[in-house]
């Protein structure tokens, strides 16, 4: 039929050629289509092949003589079926596995990249059935899919890569066929003589197959090759996709190999000729990174980043901005984390441990210097302890023996006696200073400790530093700063004139007073240059990175550079720890008031780390007007805050706390009234909110909240809210007279609701208290039992259907209404026995059985109404 068809268009002088095209394949598809509809096994199954008796497909050898290529493409399809069909039988399996070689060899590419779709599948169910078909994979697929990586046709090397990566993710190739089959072939198909494409396309197998094969196969097998290929002169692309998969190489072979060799490669990557590789090399930067020591990041890395930022390509700065936050959160210390932080916070920077664990660089001091005295270890403030838990080395001199001074009780929590630079020890002659010097002044004298102290600076340091800090004189910190240095400077010149009167006891007094407040003016200096010229990030990159809020970064960069910035504040600051929280303060605020809704969104979602990472006084300073705000903003930002609104109040005192109570209510007011997923989050944040706050809080706040989100016209949010109103029956079940109060109102709102939804609510609420033990069973019975049962009468059968539930899969499974004393266990077995009765299917079927699927998530939610 179809052969005359075409006919009668081939003779027609009205058909184009087309139309011929057209039916001379409509004419092919329908004939197969015959021949596979009435004679099945007449094209699969050979004759002598075919077994009518245990109806079993077997794919004969005559298959590659057939002329459609659609028809092998579809025996490749169904290849997974027949192996299922013959697994009990091994020769049969061997049989078809051995048809599938020879399918291999199709000439048609569009069969072979069928048939590679099929192999993981294949590989899959041999492993699964191994004992029956034993070494099938290694022997019959593998050679497959290894050998069609060097395929001529891109789609059927494409479909043999992924077919290769799967099969290496599920673990499916035996560690002696990578080394012996596969590596090999990957290594020889990137030869210098190989296909343009082949040799790209290898190369990024190669590397996304490193970390699947592990740190050993990849040196041995892959790391030269790949140093070979990252200075590849003829081909960008192969350059191009080792930028872009450096990081993981790095992050496979160690730190030694990527300092040794691979670093001098990536320094020739990120100075290529090509804009695409640069940014490759920019977009990977922070696992590099990740793979060296502090030493080469800090001196090698950080130069080169700059480099980067500064490309003349836009692409290439766009891609180092994108990555600077990340990259500096690569020199926080590996022991870095928020709980540490705490302690560091505590110190002045003088006495700060360096990000390397060694003590920061100061003079020489002794252990006793640590504390007050060695005998009030115990009476220091909490900042001893963590002293203590620091790796603090205190190098000891020769020094003349210590008088042992004693401090009254009262000043041992004086800050002046724990901080102080100890005081150069002098032998005074007390007898020329009794003839001198008033009572007073002795007593001032016998308080001093006799210590060795710190060198101070000279003159020329302090003059270098005033010049170093004139250019920023703008900054109110430097010029407080530079004042500061100034009045040191002063004092260094007073001191050359007390040089030769030092020596007279008469003036010894006076001296001793100078150096004393020399000392201390040092101290302060010393602690406030720390503060401001931090050294836990190269100066250069931080500053860089405070730039990104400059609104012609968003010209000359990338419009979104503000969101990046606010992306990765949250590391930033961890990396440099809250005692560097003043570098980030102004770029913080500046972020939090930006234009662009998304970048206050993005730092809405983060705040909260934020507040972990910087503790609750620098949060109740710098946070919570910024969180405040954000409670004021769009539907956007606020979706941010409320989702971790648990997480950032947890974090603030009792008082402040208490103060969001008012404004929680603002939430269920929206821009757009149809963002039910809003009122949603409200309730699960409820929930947590309850541990936070008292009962009397619970019930005067939170109270009307959950009963205004039950009755929401979105189903989702109202069964939401259920729950939460059963965790505060649980909450409240410490204050029974708030308790018979709220569940006295319950039975108002919903028991004798007009709505059958209310109603319905009713039964649920009552089932989540009695399943997750909100109440005590006597407490249930006397005030929510008896309204629970007048619902058997409920004209709507889902709130009957509901209570059916709720009898029989809670109730009725505790013993305290199973036993016979129990007065309300009559009553439970009239209402199960009205319900038994019932006229409708679904009531008197919940009432009678008990389905072990039916449970709460499942069909309670079933029975409710629309969404709207």
């Amino acid at each position: 039929m179809s052969l005359n068809i075409f006919g009668e268009l081939a003779v027609s002088s009205r058909a184009s050629l087309d139309q011929l095209v057209k039916a001379f394949i409509t004419a092919i598809m329908l004939g197969w289509w015959v021949l596979l509809t009435v004679f099945p096994m007449s094209l699969i199954v050979g004759v002598d092949d075919y077994n009518s008796e245990s109806d079993v497909i077997i794919i004969p050898s005559a298959l590659g003589f057939c002329i459609c290529f659609i028809c092998r493409q579809m025996v490749a399809r169904s290849l997974l079926d027949t192996l299922k069909a013959v697994s009990e039988d091994e020769r049969d399996c061997i049989a078809v596995l051995e048809r599938v070689s020879r399918l291999a060899d199709d000439s048609e590419s569009t069969v072979r990249a069928e048939l590679m779709e099929q192999i993981p599948h294949i590989a899959i169910f041999c492993q699964e059935n191994r004992p029956s078909i034993p070494f099938a994979f290694s022997k019959y697929l593998l050679p497959i899919v290894v050998r069609y990586l060097a395929d001529q046709n891109n789609l059927v090397r494409k479909t043999s890569q992924a077919a290769l990566l799967m099969l290496l993710e599920q673990e499916l190739i035996e560690r002696t066929d990578i080394e012996n089959l596969v590596c090999p072939v990957l290594v020889d198909l990137t030869a210098p003589d190989s296909n343009d494409d082949v040799k790209t396309e290898a190369m990024a197998i190669i590397c996304k197959m490193s970390p699947m094969v592990g740190k050993d196969i990849t040196e041995r097998l892959f790391l030269s090759r790949f140093c070979e290929m990252c200075c590849d002169c003829r081909m960008f692309h192969v350059r191009k996709v080792c930028a872009a998969n450096f990081g993981d190489i790095c992050s496979v072979v160690g730190g030694e190999a990527t300092e040794e060799l691979l670093l001098p490669r990536f320094f020739q990557l990120c100075s290529d000729n090509v804009w695409g590789v640069r940014k490759a090399c920019a977009e990977c930067f922070m696992t590099v990174s990740s793979a060296t020591s502090q030493e080469v990041r800090r001196t090698k890395l950080a130069s080169l980043f700059i480099n980067l930022i500064s490309d003349p390509s836009r692409w290439v700065r766009q891609a180092a901005f994108q990555s600077l936050g990340q990259f500096i959160s690569t020199f926080a210390s590996p022991s870095t984390n928020v709980e540490s932080e705490a302690y560091l916070f505590s110190f002045p920077a003088p006495f700060l441990p360096s990000r390397d664990g060694e003590r920061a660089p100061r003079t020489t001091t002794h252990a006793a210097d640590c504390s007050p005295t060695p005998s009030t270890e115990d009476s220091v403030p909490e900042q001893s302890a963590s002293v203590g838990s620091t790796d603090v080395t205190c190098t000891t001199l020769p020094r003349p023996e210590a008088v042992k001074v004693e401090i009254p009780e009262q000043e041992l929590y004086n800050s002046f006696h724990y901080w102080r630079t100890p005081i150069l020890q002098i032998d005074l002659d007390l007898e020329l200073l009794e003839a001198k010097c008033n009572s007073s002044s002795e007593a001032s004298v016998n308080s001093s400790c006799t210590q060795v102290s710190t060198p101070t600076l000279g003159r020329k340091q302090l003059e270098e530093l005033i010049e170093n800090l004139e250019p920023h004189i703008d900054d109110p910190d430097v010029k407080a700063q530079v004042d500061v240095l100034t009045a040191a400077l002063r004092a260094t010149s007073l001191d050359t004139h007390h040089d030769e009167a030092f020596l007279e006891p008469r003036h010894l007094y006076h001296s001793f007073i100078f150096f004393h407040s020399q000392c201390l003016l040092l101290i302060y200096v010393i602690y406030s240059l720390l503060c401001v010229l931090q050294d836990v990030v190269p100066q250069v990159l931080l500053d860089q990175y405070l730039s990104m809020t400059d609104p012609s970064r968003a010209q000359t960069v990338d419009m979104e550079i503000a969101k990046h910035c606010a992306y990765s504040l949250p590391g930033v600051a961890l990396t440099l720890g809250r005692q560097n929280w003043h570098c980030l303060r102004d770029t913080f605020e500046t972020l939090a008031s930006d234009m662009q809704w998304k970048v206050r969104r993005t730092l809405a979602f983060s705040i909260h780390e934020l507040a972990l990472i910087l503790g609750d006084q620098l949060t109740a300073e710098d946070l919570v007007p910024i969180f405040n705000g954000f409670l004021k903003d769009l539907d956007e930002v606020r979706i941010g805050v409320l989702r971790h609104l648990y997480d950032f109040l947890k974090l603030l005192h009792q008082e402040t706390r208490r103060k969001y109570l008012y404004q929680l209510q603002e939430f269920l007011v929206t821009d757009n009234s149809r963002n039910w997923r809003f009122r949603s989050e409200l309730a699960e944040q409820l929930v947590l909110l309850l541990e936070l706050y008292s009962g009397q809080d619970v019930y005067d706040y939170l109270r009307p909240l959950a009963f205004c989100l039950c009755t929401d016209r979105v189903s989702s949010v109202r069964w939401t809210s259920y729950r939460l109103v059963s965790e505060i029956i649980r909450k409240l079940s410490t204050c029974p007279v708030l308790l018979v109060d709220f569940l006295g109102e319950l039975v108002d709102k919903f028991c004798h609701s007009p709505k059958w939804s209310g109603r319905q609510a009713f039964a649920f609420v009552c089932q989540l208290a009695i399943e997750e033990d909100c109440v005590a069973l006597e407490q249930f019975s006397e005030h929510l039992l008896a309204p629970l049962l007048q619902l058997a009468s409920d004209p709507v059968p889902n709130v009957r259907v509901l209570l059916a539930k709720t009898l029989r899969q809670s109730l009725m499974e505790r013993e305290y209404f199973l036993h016979s004393s129990n007065s309300h266990q009559e009553a439970l077995e009239q209402t199960l026995v009205a319900l038994q009765m019932d006229m409708d299917k679904d009531v008197k079927y919940f009432a009678s059985v008990h389905p072990g699927s039916t449970r709460i998530n499942e069909d309670a939610m079933s029975t409710t109404s629309s969404t709207y």
